[in-house]
């Protein structure tokens, strides 16, 4: 019996050693620009419309990746929390260099946000949850069938005044984890990871912007696929109102 099965053993080792070796990792380099408005408009004393547009670029700003729009409604009881609620569409680009459809992404977002500050140190944290409808493309034509995951966000920014003339930008320094769950997040409940640092200039009341380097870090669904993109990051940020009181100075971070 022992001379029977030493055979077999030889002949299928190889195949157990294949099963049981996983796919090694790979990291595709990237240098992107992202560049995005982020609007608030309150038309009460403690409601407002929230309003962004993005546009992602890659190999610097040769090809695209991907455009994003997104709206909602916001409750801010008071000038360090809101609260947000909306919907959110985005026009992906296929990764396939022969391809030229387009993905669409529909999502439902809701969003918690927390400022405070101590001393010459701005803090803000953000929560924000999400449910994603994402198209699957399959040989460059719609498919007719849909993705369905669960995300969940949570960012850190921390602006650092450096200079007393309010005239001269801030320091920012920011990282975001973001995790999927859902029975279609199998080999990456990991999502990505987002380090921002740049500076923070504030025109007037109304208008702001931040610009710097964005590090983003990608798992992607094979679980053994990963994006790291180099992005330069230039994001503005408007608050208006419609009511006669000047509109609030609230810090917003507009990450798609």
């Amino acid at each position: 019996m022992k001379n029977v099965f030493t055979p077999l053993l030889i002949a299928f080792f190889p195949l157990f050693l294949t099963a049981q070796t996983p796919q090694e990792k790979e990291i595709n380099h990237q240098v992107q620009t992202w560049v995005s408005i982020n609007t608030v408009t309150k038309f009460a004393d403690h409601w407002g419309i929230v309003g962004d547009f993005h546009i992602r670029r890659n190999d610097f700003v040769a090809d695209d990746s991907f455009y994003f729009i997104r709206g909602g409604i916001s409750y801010i009881p008071n000038s360090n929390v809101s609260l947000n609620l909306g919907y959110a569409h985005m026009w992906l680009a296929p990764t396939n260099p022969d391809w030229s459809t387009f993905a669409d992404e529909n999502r439902l977002y809701q969003q918690a946000q927390l400022n405070v500050k101590f001393g010459n140190v701005s803090i803000l944290q953000r929560l924000r949850s999400e449910q994603r409808w994402q198209e699957k493309i399959v040989n460059d034509q719609e498919s007719g069938q849909v993705r369905f995951t669960n995300r969940f966000r949570y960012l850190s920014s921390f602006t650092f005044r450096i200079f007393n003339n309010p005239k001269l930008p801030s320091m920012v320094l920011s990282d975001e984890i973001l995790l999927n769950f859902g029975k279609e997040a199998v080999y990456n409940t990991f999502d990505q990871n987002r380090f921002f640092i740049g500076i923070r200039h504030t025109f007037n009341p109304k208008w702001s912007f931040d610009f710097g380097y964005m590090n983003v870090y990608q798992q992607k669904y094979s679980g053994y696929q990963y994006d790291m993109n180099h992005t330069i990051r230039w994001f503005f940020y408007l608050n208006t109102s419609i009511r006669k009181k000047a509109p609030s100075t609230t810090e917003n971070s507009g990450d798609e």
